[in-house]
């Protein structure tokens, strides 16, 4: 099995024993309106463009809850599990669109109630997701109001953020800087250090792709 489809099993199995009102890391939504999401985003492509552009989010939210009024939530889950759209026809492009975006929402539905934990991950998934931060943070954190210094636990240094101006240090093992860069930093198992006005702008910028 994938690391992608491992993660999609993993949530789908969470969503199952959760049900459809527990809470999630996404503004606003339960796990109701999670799966809703993910099953828009793969079978939707007709309104998917709104998750990302502002102009066609009212859209993309009516589609959204026009698929909570028509599945109920225990075949929406059913949807997730088994990737759709273009992802259910290509596997390797599920595998590498889609393992980061799995992982990220597994960890908004886990992270979302008590007692949660970081998990560990294989050494491979670890190593992606560094890739993945230290190709990627320029973009995910273009709207950082200071500049970034991300350090790696074991190695590695990535940079975002404006190039001039203060800096603060952000120190954690890769799937807890990828969680802060995608805009979950209040829940990320990471180190901040520098100016503390600093460290308080970035705890509140708008993070992610």
């Amino acid at each position: 099995m994938t690391h992608a489809r491992g993660e999609r099993a993993a949530l789908c199995d969470l969503l199952d024993r959760l049900g459809p009102d527990a809470p999630t890391l996404c503004d606003g939504w339960t796990t109701y309106d999670l799966a809703a999401h993910l099953v828009l985003r793969e079978r939707r492509p007709d309104a998917a463009a709104g998750i990302a552009l502002k102009p066609l989010a009212g859209h993309t939210a009516a589609v959204q809850e026009s698929l909570k009024a028509r599945h109920p939530y225990p075949e929406l889950v059913g949807l997730v599990r088994r990737p759709g759209g273009v992802y259910g026809l290509v596997p390797f492009l599920d595998d590498a669109v889609n393992t980061l975006e799995m992982f990220v929402h597994h960890e908004d539905v886990r992270r979302a109630q008590p007692g949660w934990e970081p998990r560990t991950m294989p050494e491979d998934l670890d190593r992606l997701m560094w890739k993945r931060v230290s190709a990627g943070g320029r973009l995910m954190l273009r709207r950082s109001p200071v500049g970034v210094v991300l350090h790696r636990t074991g190695g590695g240094v990535a940079l975002g953020g404006p190039r001039i101006g203060p800096k603060v240090e952000v120190t954690g093992p890769a799937p807890e800087l990828l969680l802060f860069c995608f805009g979950r930093q209040e829940h990320a198992r990471v180190e901040l250090t520098g100016d503390p006005e600093a460290i308080s702008r970035l705890k509140n910028a708008h993070l992610g792709i």
